[in-house]
């Protein structure tokens, strides 16, 4: 038993595949796993805990160290993307998902909540373009439910947020905008196929993600 979080994605996509669904992608592929510890160990250090260093920083030193930081791998990783579909090549891999879950909380929390202010996603071309790509593939943005997003960090936490006041913004629509970036090339699932759409029970609501249609899926503009 572990409740260590990189390591339980890392036994579910290993010790669980007899639970796998026909068709589920290997996120976790042998060949390239050497290559993406380093990968995701800095996604981890300067990005998902990144943003937590620049919003709990308790002196200006610490918070602007760790601003630094945060925007120095959030440069690199526009660079490593520029000329490649996915962190890893061709296919979207345990390292992307992980990154999914804090670019998509950026703009609506990090950005104004955590004091992660130089840019916002949406000022940051190939990240903006690298998001809207996984937003709209099966099984990202038709999960994502960005009003609880919002209430749980702007409600729970009162040391940052002691008014407890959720901003109303910012505009969703640029999601579903075209990316672009399929001119990359790549197989987002690799051998394996897509999700279908959420169950029913576990749909997003529209009124927190207006950009998932009644089928559970992400409607994107043409």
């Amino acid at each position: 038993m572990t409740n260590d979080f990189a390591q339980i994605t890392l036994d579910f996509e290993t010790e669980w595949t007899e639970f796998f669904r026909e068709g589920a992608p290997d996120l976790w592929p042998q060949d390239l796993r050497e290559e993406m510890e380093p990968v995701m160990h800095r996604i981890y250090t300067e990005v998902n805990n990144g943003v937590y260093r620049c919003g709990f920083a308790g002196e200006q030193e610490a918070y602007d160290k760790a601003y630094d930081r945060l925007f120095t791998a959030l440069d690199w990783l526009e660079e490593r993307l520029a000329g490649q579909r996915y962190l890893m090549g061709d296919t979207i891999t345990e390292a992307d998902v992980r990154l999914f879950t804090t670019l998509a909380r950026f703009d609506p929390v990090y950005h104004g909540h955590f004091k992660c202010n130089r840019s916002k996603l949406t000022e940051m071309p190939v990240l903006w373009a690298y998001a809207r790509d996984l937003f709209q593939t099966p099984g990202f943005g038709d999960t994502t439910d960005f009003t609880q997003i919002k209430e749980h960090y702007y409600v729970v936490h009162t040391d940052v947020n002691p008014t407890q006041i959720v901003p109303k913004g910012p505009d969703l629509a640029g999601w579903a905008t075209p990316h672009g970036r399929e001119k990359l090339g790549g197989r987002p699932f690799g051998d394996g196929t897509p999700p279908g759409p959420p169950p029913e029970a576990e749909r997003v609501p529209t009124k927190d993600n207006p950009l998932v249609g009644p089928d559970g899926m992400v409607q994107v503009e043409a």
